[in-house]
């Protein structure tokens, strides 16, 4: 089994900055193999950003492209979302993942169907 624990989110005003954490535990896994999702009320879970696999590059979403950055400290089993000039439309509780094993290197996974663990959350909050 896999526990994801996210934290870093919080209240902040439009343009501000906050970076998510997710930290891993239990069975040996990649961070290459991690993602962000967010879930605004009365949306669906959207991809944010994710690793592609080992040497497989990273995917960001159109809509956080040149504000949000995904990167990763292997040695601590730990995923991070820098995000910068955030907008209220940023506002959601934000997941990180775990792509379910059997997937292909350097391909677009932004399906919540093609991840298998989830952390319970955190919230952020962008006030305008």
């Amino acid at each position: 089994q896999v526990q994801l624990v996210e934290s870093g989110g919080g209240l902040v005003q439009a343009g501000g900055s906050l970076r998510l954490s997710c930290a891993a535990s239990g069975r040996t896994l990649s961070t290459y193999e991690m993602g962000w999702f967010r879930q605004a009320p009365g949306k669906e879970r959207e991809s944010v950003a994710a690793y592609r696999g080992r040497g497989g590059g990273t995917y960001t979403a159109d809509s956080v492209k040149g504000r949000f950055t995904i990167s990763r400290d292997n040695a601590k089993n730990t995923v991070y979302l820098q995000m910068d000039n955030l907008k209220p439309e940023d506002t959601a509780v934000y997941y990180c993942a775990v792509l379910r094993s059997g997937y292909l290197t350097g391909t677009n996974y932004i399906k919540p169907e093609d991840y298998e663990y989830w952390g319970q959350g955190t919230q952020v909050t962008v006030s305008s």
